[in-house]
């Protein structure tokens, strides 16, 4: 009987604190899509963009042909700037659209794999760049 007490106790403690709906420090994902998105991220982006979304080192500089190398995805470089919808095209699209070289993923990469893989480089967001960036995206 004590477990039991315990136990409810503990699940009323979540339902309250809102931590039952699963998602990371009260963003618009779950650790679950974290996870997925490591994957995701390690199988398709971090050859460019690298392993913890750091980007390429010198990111800001053109290269011969005009364009920039692999930004940073980790919150150090623009990507809070735009929006879920932006980053989920250029995923989708590459960055042809914008003058870039990253490839198109619509074709690989399910949305859902797609949102895990923003997941992923969101997480390694400070609490203050993702903030912005969630006011700046109205959530």
């Amino acid at each position: 009987m004590r477990r039991l007490k315990v136990s409810l106790g503990v699940l009323l403690i979540g339902l309250i604190s809102g931590c039952s709906d699963g998602t990371v420090d009260g963003r618009w994902y779950t650790q679950a899509q974290v996870e997925r998105g490591a994957t995701v991220f390690d199988d398709n982006c971090a050859s460019c963009h690298g392993s913890n979304a750091q980007g390429a080192f010198s990111w800001r500089k053109r290269l011969e042909d005009g364009s920039f190398p692999p930004p940073p995805l980790n919150g150090s470089g623009h990507a809070w700037h735009h929006p879920f919808d932006m980053l989920m095209g250029t995923i989708a699209q590459g960055g042809a659209p914008m003058g870039g070289q990253m490839p198109a993923f619509g074709d690989q990469l399910t949305r859902d794999d797609q949102k895990a893989a923003i997941a992923f480089f969101q997480s390694k967001w400070e609490k203050r760049i993702y903030d912005a960036w969630a006011e700046r995206s109205g959530l």
